[in-house]
C-alpha cells in the first residue's frame, strides 16, 4: 500500500483574529530552502498574511513598523509531536482526572511553547478539537494545533492504562479529555473510530503501532495491531484526505507499518538502515523524539513516572542519535518533535540543540519549519517566510544559522513573535 497524499487544509482554518498591518524592516530574513541569510529586507504583513518581502516594501498609512535591525526574522517554529494535555508523568492519572482539570492544568503548557517561538503544533493524542479552537479564537493563548484527537491503540497497547487485575475495567479512554487514547480492537471497530475521530475534529489519525515506555504493560518489542486492522485504519484516514502517524520504535514495527500505508513514524529509535531505506522508497517521514527521554531519564521517577516505565528507557534512549544518523544517511525525511510530558516541556527546545550536534543546524531548522508544513500538508502556508505564507514569525537576537542557542531556553533570545499576523510578545 502506498503512503496516501494529504489534504492542504485551507489556512483560513487556522487563522486568529483582528488582523493587522504590520511592516518589519531592516531585518536579516532567514532562508529556510536556501539556508542562509538575506539581510535589508522589509516584509509586509496584512490580513495575517505575508504580503511582501524585499527592499523597498512600502507598507500602506496607518501601519504599524518595526525596525529589526541587527536581528533575525525566521518562520515559526513547528513541533509535530506534542500532547498538550500530558500534565503529569503518570498518564494512567491524568486519564482519570475531570475534563475541567485537565484543560486548565494544558493552559501553562500551551502558553510555554508559543512563548519559544513554537507558533504550531501537531499533537500526537489528547489534544481535540476544543482545545484548538480555543486558541484559533484566541480564547487561550497557544500554539496552532492540529490535533490527532485520541490514539488508536489495541487492548493491552500504548494507550491502554490498566493495570494487571484478575477482571478488566471497562476502559472509559474514550471519554476523559486527559487520556492521549482509546482502545479499540477489530478491523470494524477500528474504522468507526477512526470516523469519530475524524467527525470530532482530528486533522490526523495518531495509532499505537509497537510497545511504548510510559505505558504499563507493552514492552518495546510488541507489536500493535494486525496489519488488517492498520490498513482499514489508513484506508478510512485516506477517505477523509488525511493519513495516519504511527508510535514505533523497532525495524519489525516501523516496516510494518510503512507497508500498510502509515505516513508518519513517531521515535523510531531502534531503526536500522533496511527500514530506514523502506520509509525513503516509500515517501514516509520520520518524527524523532530525542529529548523526551532525557526528560524521563532524568525527572521521571522524581514526578511519578511508574517504576515499569523507567525501566524501559534505556533500552530506547541510547539509540535515539544513532537513528538520526542512520535515517539522514538514507534519506527519509524528518520532522521535529519533542514529545515532554509534566514537569520537562521545559525542556522542549532543546531537541533543536540534540539534534544540531549530530546533523548540524541547517538541516535542524529545515525540520523544525519546512519539512514539519509538508508533514501538515501546509507548505508554502507554514514554515517559511514568503509572499503568500500564513505570517508566524520570530525576531531573534543572534543568528541561528551560526548558533542554535538563540532559540533554547523559554524564549529569552526571541525579542518578538507574530502569529496569524498579530503580536504574541513583542519586547522591543
Amino acid at each position: 500500500m502506498s503512503i496516501p497524499e494529504v489534504t492542504c487544509y485551507s489556512p483560513a482554518t487556522f487563522l486568529t483574529l483582528p488582523m493587522t498591518t504590520l511592516l518589519i524592516e531592516n531585518s536579516r530574513v532567514l532562508d529556510v530552502h536556501a539556508l542562509t541569510l538575506r539581510t535589508g529586507l522589509s516584509v509586509l504583513v496584512q490580513d495575517g498574511r505575508i504580503a511582501a518581502v524585499g527592499a523597498d516594501v512600502v507598507a500602506p498609512e496607518g501601519s504599524t513598523v518595526l525596525d529589526a535591525r541587527g536581528m533575525t526574522l525566521m518562520p515559526g517554529l513547528i513541533d509535530c509531536h506534542v500532547h498538550v494535555v500530558a500534565s503529569s508523568f503518570n498518564l494512567g492519572t491524568v486519564a482519570k482526572m475531570p475534563n475541567v482539570f485537565t484543560m486548565l492544568r494544558s493552559l501553562p503548557i500551551m502558553k510555554g511553547m508559543l512563548e519559544r517561538g513554537f507558533t504550531t503544533v501537531r499533537d500526537a493524542g489528547g489534544a481535540d478539537w476544543s482545545l484548538a479552537e480555543a486558541v484559533r479564537t484566541g480564547l487561550v493563548p497557544g500554539p496552532r494545533i492540529f490535533p490527532a484527537g485520541k490514539a488508536l491503540s489495541q487492548t493491552g497497547g500504548h494507550a491502554d492504562f490498566r493495570q494487571r487485575n484478575d477482571d478488566l475495567d471497562v476502559c472509559s479512554c474514550a471519554y476523559k479529555l486527559g487520556n492521549i487514547g482509546r482502545v479499540v480492537d477489530g478491523v470494524d471497530a477500528c474504522r468507526l473510530a477512526v470516523r469519530e475521530e475524524i467527525l470530532k475534529g482530528a486533522t490526523q489519525i495518531k495509532v499505537m503501532a509497537s510497545g511504548g515506555v510510559a505505558s504499563p504493560n507493552d514492552p518495546i518489542g510488541n507489536l500493535g495491531y494486525s496489519e488488517a486492522e492498520l490498513r482499514a485504519i489508513v484506508e478510512e484516514a485516506s477517505n477523509a484526505n488525511t493519513y495516519v502517524m504511527a508510535h514505533a520504535y523497532t525495524p519489525r514495527a516501523i516496516a510494518r507499518a510503512v507497508r500498510c500505508g502509515v505516513r508518519t513514524i513517531e521515535h523510531g529509535n531502534l531503526v536500522d538502515a533496511p527500514t530506514a531505506e523502506l520509509m525513503a522508497e516509500m515517501g514516509a517521514f520520520m518524527v524523532p523524539t530525542l529529548i523526551t527521554y532525557e526528560g524521563l531519564a532524568n525527572e521521571g521517577e522524581r514526578y511519578g513516572l511508574p517504576a515499569a516505565s523507567v525501566a524501559k528507557i534505556d533500552s530506547v534512549r541510547g539509540q535515539g542519535k544513532e537513528a538520526i544518523k542512520i535515517l539522514a544517511k538514507a534519506g527519509v525525511k524528518m520532522g521535529l518533535g519533542s514529545d515532554l510530558l509534566a514537569e520537562t516541556h521545559y525542556l522542549q527546545s532543546d531537541e533543536l540543540r540534540l539534534r544540531a550536534e549530530i546533523l548540524g543546524t541547517g538541516p535542524v531548522l529545515q525540520q523544525a519549519t519546512l519539512i514539519g508544513a509538508e508533514i501538515l500538508g501546509q507548505q508554502g502556508q507554514l514554515g517559511e517566510v514568503t509572499p503568500g505564507a500564513v505570517a508566524d514569525l520570530l525576531l531573534v537576537d543572534g543568528d541561528p544559522l551560526a548558533d542554535i542557542a538563540c532559540l533554547l531556553g523559554q524564549g529569552e533570545h526571541i525579542r518578538a513573535i507574530v502569529k496569524d499576523g498579530a503580536f504574541v510578545k513583542n519586547t522591543l
